[in-house]
């Protein structure tokens, strides 16, 4: 079905640049890139898929595609899916107007790995694959760090004071019991304008450098994404899932910080954030796990990122041989990281209390590949683009336990806001 080529390549930096370049022409783009963060369960460097050849616009659609057509499949999983999975509704602005899922069977990939790029085209278009490789080849030799972007001026969805008073709000549905934690998001946006997303893309990677960054482009919709999180990867029988809860800004030298990452290792709060939504996840995962397979790898590990040490646990389990994909997702979507604990109850006092619809944002962009296998990331430090409606938007949330103090947890925003901001309000 696919005609595989591969080529070596002389600079990994200058053919991701390439590549990127050289999607402006297809409408359909998903770019996913490690920033050559490798670990056990890295698959690539990163990948490259263009051109729709089927899309995908319903989950019976990708349950039958997934099962039945044995081929590549790439595309998101938007926050609003867990409205089909559980007795939930949204119903809060949404100017962006993602679609609720959307997939296509790319007629193009190419694969950045050891050195190499892989082609692997559907049939009807191996003929191409020469002439693309001359063409990235040339992109190469140009120069797309001089480019520049007007400023823009950034308005705030919720304003401080109404941060306070809504964070206090899920404060006393936790002391009431009705939930243990709730991740609070707020949006940033601007509104007619025009931005490169190819250029933009390349200023907030260059920031971040996290290890699942992501580009989409679906027409006139574009997905801008420096995320450190994975949500879920399967491989074979095995399932692996990464929760990130407890974040801490970079130092000004070493000695401070490497102080301030100990001080998140063994931050009483930033911890029992994280081990809750560990035990989701790992509630999530034993749903269909074979008896006594949950094992948490990984508690509350402290990585460090260009711009922050973020904690980060890893659960895996084992699925039976004959595991449907879909149903996998559908058993843990959305990320316990992005909503909180009880998970349905957390969703439904978000819904009430946030002002936007999260569309993209919290949701999940990755692949289905021939054997049924998945990788997915979870959309955050992401910027999302309506080239169509002229609007920008990114959003950034918090973790709400009852240790919470409201100014620090929006402090904690404000850092997360830091890249996107620093990306879009800066000129070049």
């Amino acid at each position: 079905m696919r005609t595989h080529r591969s080529f070596k390549i002389n600079s990994l930096l200058q053919s991701k640049k390439a590549l990127l370049q050289w999607s402006r022409a297809y409408q359909s783009v998903i770019w996913l890139d490690s920033n050559s963060h490798r670990d056990k369960y890295s698959s690539f460097e990163a990948c490259l898929a263009v051109g729709a050849s089927q899309v995908l616009m319903g989950v019976d659609e990708l349950q039958t595609f997934v099962d039945q057509q044995k081929d590549w499949v790439f595309g998101y999983f938007s926050y609003d899916f867990k409205n089909e999975l559980e007795d939930l509704i949204s119903e809060n602005l949404d100017v962006l107007g993602f679609p609720m899922l959307q997939f296509y069977q790319p007629k193009k990939i190419i694969i950045i790995d050891e050195g190499q790029l892989h082609f692997k085209y559907l049939n009807a278009y191996a003929h191409e694959i020469e002439a693309d490789y001359t063409e990235i080849i040339n992109f190469q030799q140009m120069d797309f760090s001089k480019q520049l972007n007007d400023p823009i001026k950034i308005k705030m969805r919720i304003h401080k004071d109404a941060y306070f008073e809504k964070a206090n709000r899920f404060l006393e549905h936790i002391h009431r019991g009705d939930i243990y934690e709730a991740n609070f998001c707020q949006e940033f946006y601007a509104e007619d304008i025009s931005i490169d997303p190819w250029y933009t893309h390349h200023k907030l990677n260059s920031i971040s450098e996290p290890p699942f960054a992501a580009f989409v482009r679906l027409r006139d919709k574009y997905l801008i994404c420096a995320s450190p999180e994975r949500y879920i990867k399967k491989m074979g029988q095995k399932v692996i899932s990464q929760p990130i809860k407890g974040t801490a800004p970079r130092g000004n030298d070493e000695e401070d910080d490497q102080r301030i990452k100990k001080e998140l290792s063994q931050d009483e709060k930033e911890r029992s954030e994280n081990i809750m939504i560990t035990d989701l996840v790992r509630n999530d995962l034993s749903k269909s796990a074979l008896k006594g397979s949950v094992q948490v790898e990984e508690l509350c590990k402290p990585y460090t990122f260009k711009q922050v040490h973020q904690l980060i646990s890893t659960v895996v389990s084992t699925v039976p041989k004959d595991k449907n994909s879909i149903e996998l997702i559908k058993e843990t979507f959305p990320m316990g990281s992005m909503t909180g604990a009880p998970k349905i109850s957390a969703m439904k006092i978000i819904e009430d209390l946030e002002e936007t619809k999260r569309g993209l944002y919290s949701a999940a962009v990755g692949y289905f590949d021939p054997n049924g296998d998945f990788d997915f990331n979870v959309v955050i430090r992401s910027i999302l683009y309506n080239a169509t409606k002229k609007y920008v938007s990114f959003s950034v949330g918090s973790a709400i336990t009852a240790k919470s103090d409201p100014e620090k947890e929006y402090e904690e925003c404000l850092l997360k806001a830091k890249a996107m901001r620093t990306v879009l309000e800066e000129r070049g």
